[in-house]
């Protein structure tokens, strides 16, 4: 629809971004709806990802459209070249990486929080009530006192850089948002286990304080932090003049999904006045499982956590939150309050802004869909689905342990499990490149997403459940095709290494 402005010459026309056929639009939105609901129903049917004809390829270096086109061409293109061409990982038979798997209402969330459009900015409106909501949520879940703050994010890494940040602001001896880093006296020292999450790298970069400041300790056959190795790192650190700051305990290792004793971290860190901060984002959710609950006991004891609802929770992304338990602390590590973001006395900004508990200050309403499914599922379906998918892991653990021709190559500890093809007769670089064939054909044939990683210098095939579709025959499947591909690839020959 267009009107007309008055302006020196004559009339100018006025133009918005709404359609001109309403009715059009919501026939139009009515197909997508179908589409979509078919997408979700069907996706059992489709491969888990297929590559993408260079056709397909060529669509994405289009140029920069210049003149309107019709709406209906425009959700064709995308359901063409968009929607049949995914990354794979809401499919039943995705394993490479721990990404969680989405779930309906949390996608018509998403729609009507586009809708709304609300900026979290203010404080007086329900996105922002809603997104605090959340957060206590995430309190209530992981057991976090109700006086504990805490911010919804983009996922993992943004909340351990929120974590991180609180305790580097802490511990720093100084006034470091007014110094800087440079003006410490002591630098800082922050440790985590040789497992740990490349974000943990980025965070302490990030904060000034250099790849350095991380001191990696090593992990027992277990593959959880050697707390005998954290003690004397932590005495040589405080006796060459650094000042120990902060132990990141890890909820869920990438590679094998190892715990640390969270419970031992939490006295160490007590008794070394340390922060004690958990990398929560594969694990975290734990707490809410009934029967394996017990992995993370003591989380409830971090300064800080970082966990994600778009794993466990199955959030459609971006969803990724950040706790807190020293209020004060965390809004004294980002609050700066120029006169145009003021609270005032009544009105849309009579409530704190949430940018004072982070880096954002526009932030997206992503309260709605995870609040949304938990309504509609409530707390305990999710509570069991995490112990569905542990079951599930150790479910493929039998039957790898029953099969000659497969190696287990690190214990299960949740729902990862690591393991190779082993036949006899081939070993190093031409084991790996055989086990790496293997991998690239189960993704090229659409049949599985698995990954790789090296555990112990070994190097491993990796499958992480943690998909609220896969049932016990995807996984009976994936050791079928496993053995299949390997003799033929022995058969054929094993490409170079």
């Amino acid at each position: 629809m267009t009107t007309l402005r008055k302006a020196p010459g004559g009339a100018i026309p006025e133009e918005t971004l709404d359609p001109d056929d309403w009715t059009g639009v919501q026939d139009l939105s009515h197909q997508i709806i179908d589409d979509a609901v078919g997408y979700l129903r069907d996706i059992r049917d489709r491969p888990v990802w297929q590559d993408m004809p260079e056709t397909v390829k060529a669509f994405f270096e289009t140029p920069l459209p210049q003149a309107p086109a019709p709406l209906a061409d425009i959700y064709r293109d995308v359901a063409e070249n968009v929607m049949s061409h995914p990354m794979g990982n809401i499919h039943p038979r995705f394993w490479s990486w721990y990404m969680g798997s989405s779930n309906f209402t949390g996608a018509l969330a998403d729609f009507l929080a586009a809708i709304q459009g609300s900026n979290l900015g203010g404080g007086n409106h329900a996105a922002a009530y809603m997104d605090q909501q959340v957060v206590n949520w995430c309190k209530e879940m992981l057991g976090f006192p109700e006086t504990a703050s805490g911010t919804l994010v983009s996922g993992g890494s943004m909340a351990n850089i929120i974590g991180l940040a609180v305790a580097r602001n802490l511990k720093a001896g100084i006034d470091v948002r007014e110094l800087g880093v440079a003006a410490m006296v002591k630098p800082l020292r922050f440790y985590g286990s040789d497992q740990l999450h490349s974000c943990h790298r980025k965070a302490v970069e990030a904060l000034g304080l250099g790849n350095l400041a991380l001191r990696r300790i090593p992990t027992d056959q277990e593959l959880r932090i050697d707390l005998d190795a954290l003690r004397t790192a932590i005495a040589e650190d405080r006796a060459a003049g650094f000042r120990p700051a902060c132990v990141i305990g890890t909820a869920g290792t990438v590679n094998t999904g190892a715990i640390d004793d969270l419970q031992a971290l939490a006295e160490l860190a007590a008794q070394e006045d340390l922060w004690f901060h958990v990398d929560g984002c594969i694990g975290a959710l734990i707490t809410i499982a009934p029967e394996n609950s017990y992995r993370v006991a003591g989380i409830e004891l971090a300064d800080s956590v970082a966990l994600d609802p778009h794993k466990w929770l199955h959030t459609p992304f971006e969803a990724g939150c950040a706790l807190i338990r020293d209020a004060a602390a965390h809004r004294a590590t980002f609050a700066v309050t120029p006169e145009y973001l003021e609270m005032t006395p009544r009105g849309l900004a009579s409530a704190h802004w949430l940018h004072d508990f982070g880096l954002q200050t526009t932030r997206g309403f992503r309260a709605l869909k995870i609040w949304m499914a938990l309504k509609e599922h409530g707390v305990e379906k999710f509570g069991r689905l995490i112990d569905q998918n542990i079951a599930q892991g150790h479910y493929l653990t039998a039957l790898v342990e029953a099969e000659p021709l497969l190696e287990l190559v690190a214990p299960t500890n949740i729902n990862i499990v690591c393991y190779r093809y082993r036949p006899d007769g081939i070993d190093g670089d031409s084991l790996k490149a055989l086990n790496t064939e293997i991998m690239l054909r189960l993704q090229e044939e659409g049949t599985a997403a698995i990954s790789d990683t090296t555990v112990h210098g070994q190097h491993c095939l990796r499958v992480a459940i943690n998909n609220h579709r896969t049932r016990h025959e995807d996984l009976d499947l994936l050791i079928r095709e496993t053995i299949r591909l390997g003799g033929e690839i022995v058969k054929t020959g094993v490409p170079p290494a």
